[in-house]
């Protein structure tokens, strides 16, 4: 085995489980009426500022973790898990 190639999995043991508790990363979201706060107007799209926090399209109510803003809900704080729009039942685990 290619001493980098062990590198990279022996990194990867490390790293990807942490990552599973790491906050999620405000990305823009498409726009449904006003931005949720920490965003801002871009076209068809609700663009994160520097400050901002992760947020979904609100489907019903928010997540635990999460507060309402506008039509979208809005992480609570930097350690809130990461939320995905529900569709139907939740995932198991969620």
């Amino acid at each position: 085995m290619k001493k980098s190639y062990f590198l990279f999995l022996l990194t990867a043991g490390f790293v990807l489980p942490s990552m599973a508790n790491a906050s999620p990363m405000p990305q823009p979201i498409v726009k449904q009426g006003s931005c949720p706060s920490g965003y801002y107007s871009s076209s068809n799209y609700c663009v994160p500022t520097s400050n901002a926090r992760f947020a979904i399209v609100k489907s019903g109510s928010c997540p635990s973790g999460y507060y309402s803003s506008s039509n979208y809900c809005v992480a609570s704080s930097d350690s809130s898990r990461l939320a995905v729009p529900k569709v139907g039942s939740c995932p198991s685990g969620f």
